[in-house]
């Protein structure tokens, strides 16, 4: 669900990004009178904002365009923005963050202040009292910087309810939700399916023998070597506290089989080892579940089961094996 606040949405975006707190900004004047213009300019600048001043719409569509820009000051009696409806335009565009318009006008209206449709956030009368001014930009800077910090906190709501906090792969539920689409996608496709379960036979001993911190650890490495060896498209999820899931679209046995291999290669490739040299063995076992063709009854819990079958096949024929069940 997308929540709106304040002309914010926070929807989903890329994990990895970051929303910036604005403190000082960088701030679009609108405006062809230049006593006006200097006044602005004056008493920002004192405030630590970087001011860049635009004579028309088009110049200043250009400069929001290059980015960076968070507020505008527009008058709306000595430029062209009522005629090239330059709010509307800002709006319609959709920047990545939302852009706060403080429009200057000779007078403003009861009903504009009850029903604003010029789009804009605030209002200034004039004339321009520095004053006035200084807190109007306060006051957007305030809500620009509370917008972010929603966007910011959505996005790591977001990510706690999809990804598992240790590992940082997709936690069950969102492989779930992945995998039925991954799954249906193959069906009407007519392609290839499979599924892989990598199993960390000893991490109850691991845990047991040198604590949890370590055994966090060898999640972590785990985690990492299916990300760095699978498709950057392969889903990867925690499954249970020791077992991995990958979903590989378009893969048939074989080729599952050669992904696998190279999985558990990298990971018993890297040295984990505590601070006096002791190395942590690990052992591995995986199974593949691999349809060559999607039939209508064909569900993922039950491809699921299927490659949890072949990892206690593979555990079964020893360590660091790879067993394989057609579906």
């Amino acid at each position: 669900a997308n929540i709106t606040m304040g002309g914010y949405v926070c929807q989903h975006t890329d994990p990895g990004k970051v929303w910036d707190i604005i403190w000082n900004m960088k701030i679009l004047v609108l405006n062809n009178d230049l006593m006006e213009r200097t006044t602005i300019q004056q008493v920002l600048q004192s405030e630590g904002h970087e001011i860049i001043a635009a004579e028309n719409s088009d110049t200043a569509m250009q400069l929001l365009r290059e980015g960076g820009i968070r507020f505008v000051i527009a008058d709306r009696a000595s430029t062209d923005i009522e005629e090239k409806q330059f709010i509307q335009h800002v709006r319609g565009a959709q920047p990545p963050y939302y852009i706060y318009i403080l429009l200057i006008t000779p007078e403003i209206p009861d009903a504009e202040l009850i029903a604003p449709h010029s789009g804009a956030d605030d209002y200034l009368g004039k004339p321009i009292i520095p004053i006035e001014l200084k807190v109007r930009v306060q006051i957007g800077k305030r809500i620009i910087d509370l917008g972010d910090r929603l966007v910011q906190a959505c996005e790591t709501l977001e990510n706690t309810a999809m990804f598992d906090e240790l590992t940082t792969v997709l936690n069950y539920k969102a492989f779930l939700a992945l995998a039925r689409g991954e799954l249906e996608r193959a069906r009407r496709g007519q392609s290839p399916l499979s599924l892989i379960a990598l199993d960390i036979d000893n991490l109850a001993s691991i845990n047991e023998q040198f604590g949890e911190a370590i055994a966090n650890d060898v999640l972590t490495v785990v985690a990492r070597g299916i990300r760095e060896k699978s498709r950057p498209y392969d889903g990867v999820g925690r499954y249970e506290d020791d077992t991995f899931l990958v979903i590989l679209p378009g893969v048939i046995a074989h080729d599952a089989e050669r992904i696998t291999d190279r999985i558990i290669k990298s990971i018993l490739n890297t040295d984990i080892s505590l601070l006096d040299g002791t190395q942590v063995d690990l052992k591995l076992s995986a199974g593949i579940a691999s349809s060559v063709h999607i039939t209508a009854a064909t569900e993922i819990e039950m491809l699921i089961a299927k490659t949890m079958e072949a990892v206690r096949l593979a555990r079964h024929d020893g360590r660091d094996q790879v067993a394989t069940i057609f579906v």
